[in-house]
């Protein structure tokens, strides 16, 4: 399961328990006397008590709809008005009370949080206020009450909203600024690999070419044929040593190629690759690919290659699960199989290495990540990688890359 997965789950349960806690509240304080419950009660004011546990009910959807949920509050608070005054069918206990219930507290804090249109929250909000503190009965307290109650809410989500932008802009200021230092460290390698080029093609060049020309001039002078042989041979050879230098330093001049290995993008590729010779499998992806930086994203990819590789080699033909969770500060991976249909190619289970688990796993801790892999209890193959969701493209641990080129054989499912 993915990590934006299980958040949204947590959300959710929050949010149900927030509903229940308003339902409950409300329904003990009106019932206590504190809103519009009557002294007698009648059959619609016990009618309109479940109509007020519905729309507590509705925070439910305070995220998704912050709008709807105040319409809903806002509705009710309205119609409990409209009867108790001028219709009359209902006479509270306490005729100086607030009608509105206490979820148009949490109710009035969605729009301006979760939606980033202000125009129509301040709108929203203030339509609410105006029924909240019933200003056709104008009464001080009832009106005073009625805006704190719907002020509380803006104010904190206010709050909320500008703490995170805050704390956004320096988390992104901080990544920039690590990513520069990188940059700045990489370019300063570039440029000390160039200096340290021409600093040997100067001094090996100047030496090589004093070694050819008395070499030459040896030739030229020498009296018998084999000092004039060996003499033109040594100058061969230094004229082939210069030409060697040259292309060596050429290369040492030249900035390095970037990473070929494609990002998270390949991975359905990887998919229908493995499932075209027989290992069939699946990708279930959760989140934004966009949130992994491309050092993530490559790595993401190995594993995933290194995984579909060895289910095809000790569990032929079994049905491999990738999964991949995107979330704001991790990226999980996960691929599993079940237990071979049937018996592993001996000869192609021998192939390999035997370091691609390991290269992949110094690889992954390097970058302050986890890899665990392991048989499953299905008799199957689990396995289960965490890396962070940034890591500079410059980043340090790249010289591991080599060693994770080099394939495995994983664990043999049981």
């Amino acid at each position: 399961m993915g990590l934006c997965t299980r958040a949204r789950q947590n959300r959710l349960a929050l949010d149900v328990l927030l509903a229940v806690f308003f339902v409950l509240l409300d329904t003990v304080c009106t019932l206590a006397g504190t809103s519009w419950w009557p002294a007698h009660p009648s059959t619609l004011a016990w009618a309109m008590l479940a109509v007020q546990g519905l729309a507590d009910a509705s925070l439910v959807f305070r995220r998704r709809a912050p709008m709807l949920v105040i319409a809903i509050l806002g509705g009710f608070t309205l119609v409990i008005s409209l009867l108790i005054s001028p219709a009359g069918l209902i006479t509270p206990e306490n005729a100086g009370n607030l009608w509105a219930p206490y979820g148009t507290v949490l109710a009035a804090y969605g729009p301006f949080y979760y939606r980033r249109d202000r125009r129509a929250a301040f709108a929203a909000v203030g339509t609410l206020t105006l029924i909240v503190a019933r200003v056709w009965e104008p009464s001080a307290s009832v009106i005073m009450i009625g805006v704190l109650r719907t002020a509380v809410g803006p104010l904190l989500a206010l709050y909320f909203t500008a703490r995170h932008e805050v704390l956004q802009g320096l988390r992104d200021r901080a990544e920039r600024a690590e990513q520069e230092r990188y940059l700045l460290a990489e370019q300063a390698r570039a440029e000390e690999r160039a200096r340290l080029a021409g600093e040997m093609h100067d001094v090996v060049t100047h030496r090589v070419s004093l070694m050819v020309l008395q070499a030459g001039a040896l030739g030229i002078t020498a009296t018998d044929e084999a000092t004039r042989q060996a003499a033109e041979e040594l100058r061969a050879a230094g004229c082939q040593a210069l030409d060697e230098l040259r292309d060596l330093v050429g290369i040492l001049r030249t900035e390095p190629e970037s990473d070929p290995t494609p990002s998270t993008s390949g991975l359905p590729a990887l998919i229908a690759e493995s499932t075209a010779v027989g290992t069939p499998a699946e990708l279930a992806e959760d989140g934004d690919p966009a949130l992994a930086s491309p050092v993530v994203g490559r790595t993401a990819y190995r594993i995933v290659r290194e995984a579909l590789t060895n289910g095809r080699k000790h569990a032929p033909g079994a049905h491999v699960l990738v999964q991949v969770g995107y979330g704001q500060s991790q990226v999980m991976i996960v691929v599993s199989n079940g237990p071979a249909p049937r018996s592993a190619d001996s000869e192609l289970s021998a192939t390999g290495s035997g370091l691609g688990l390991v290269g992949l796993r110094q690889r992954v801790e390097l970058m302050h990540g986890t890899l665990r892999a392991g048989p499953a209890p299905d008799g199957g193959f689990r396995l289960e990688a965490v890396l962070p969701a940034y890591v500079p493209t410059a980043e340090p641990a790249n010289y591991t890359e080599r060693a994770a080129e080099q394939p495995t054989p994983a664990a043999r499912p049981a």
